[in-house]
């Protein structure tokens, strides 16, 4: 069974490893970029890679001859009919649903957000549409109560599409087909990209340690949520940061309060990413003179335009307020007639603030915005 393999990161590289391990002949890799990790791993296996001109589009000339099947694994490049037409047995992809629901690019995290009970993986055929080609094999799990995206993703989603690629492809070796089932159309949902610009938290009143941290090398997708991921994964604050791209590269400075026992684990952490093509510079400092404080929590949910986190930072750090936690999130269709950003924020507001001038303020500042503001306690 030969392939031709078109993916990247984390998920491909899993791929191209596993399925090698199985006996089968990775005749090619298709990568977006030379450095990104399934490339990496092919060119150390002694594999051919083909670098794509278009991240979009992956091309006839892409794939290798004597191609039996075409494997997708974490890929936002469209195959094109050509490309599709190479592959002697057929084309599949692994989809992180249970197809037809949540076909789109956001599949896990749209599972998490409506709350299913049940998720799943499908390896289905590469055809029009997005996600919409006939299923070869599908599985399901059980989603734990709180569980997140990634770590639904990592603990159950990823290995059971490792196990069903293996599965469809000695099922083609033994057979000389891939299975073929069509989708039913009448259950099927979108799950299209939620834009959100972090989602960080952190327990107060700990975070004392500070970590500044200078990021640079060739600029692609995905490199803020590197950084974000990272300083996610040990309960940091992302307190402020500058980048920039600037001939192709990527530079960056961020500002990191961690809990000082996370400190050398995250600085570890970041420094990892220098395996992903990055040159990275940890400086630490300790975070002093904090104010007494309260914390409080605030929820907005507004139309989305330009400049609303803008306006209501500036306007809470006129009142010496602080936001410690931000979480937000564009989200197309959830609101009348267009889009619908939406705020959760912990907030740190001095002693000296009391909750009536604080409410005021926070009226003020709907009106002003145009916003609805609900504060918590």
């Amino acid at each position: 069974m030969k392939i031709t393999l078109v993916g990247s990161r984390y998920f491909g590289a899993t791929v191209f490893e596993a399925l090698r391990k199985d006996g089968v002949d990775v005749a090619r890799v298709v990568a977006p970029a030379a450095d990104d990790r399934l490339a990496l791993a092919a060119k150390g296996a002694g594999v051919p890679v083909h670098v794509l001109d278009d991240p979009k589009v992956v091309p006839g000339e892409a794939i290798a001859e004597g191609t039996d099947v075409i494997v997708a694994a974490h890929t936002h490049a469209r195959v094109n009919d050509e490309a599709l037409a190479r592959a002697r047995l057929g084309s599949i992809g692994y989809h992180p649903s249970l197809l037809p629901r949540h076909r789109g690019i956001a599949a896990v995290e749209w599972t998490v957000l409506e709350g299913d009970p049940i998720a799943g993986g499908s390896v289905y055929h590469l055809a029009d549409g997005w996600d919409a080609g006939a299923i070869a094999a599908q599985d399901w799990c059980f989603v734990r109560k709180g569980e997140t995206a990634r770590e639904l993703w990592e603990r159950a989603l990823a290995p059971m599409g490792l196990r069903l690629l293996t599965q469809v492809l000695r099922h083609a070796a033994e057979h000389g087909a891939l299975p073929t089932y069509p989708q039913d159309e009448q259950f099927a949902t979108r799950a299209p990209m939620i834009r959100r610009s972090m989602a960080l938290t952190a327990e107060a009143g700990k975070l004392d340690a500070s970590l500044v941290v200078t990021v640079i090398g060739k600029d692609r997708p995905g490199l803020v949520s590197l950084l974000s991921e990272r300083a996610q994964g040990f309960g940091a604050n992302w307190a402020e940061s500058r980048t920039t791209r600037i001939a192709g590269q990527f530079s960056g400075i961020v500002h990191f309060e961690v809990a000082s026992a996370n400190a050398n684990a995250l600085t570890t952490a970041l420094r990892s990413l220098e395996s992903e093509g990055l040159r990275v510079v940890v400086a630490r400092g300790d975070v002093h003179g904090v104010p007494a404080r309260r914390h409080l929590g605030i929820e907005s949910v507004a139309p989305d335009r330009p400049g609303i986190v803008y306006d209501l930072s500036k306007n809470l750090a006129g009142h010496g307020i602080d936001i410690e936690n931000l979480h937000t999130e564009i989200v197309d269709g959830a609101a009348p007639g267009g889009r619908a950003f939406r705020i959760r924020a912990l907030l740190a507001v001095p002693d000296a603030l009391d909750d009536g001038a604080l409410r005021q303020a926070l009226q003020a500042l709907a009106q002003e915005m145009k916003v609805e503001i609900a504060l918590s306690a």
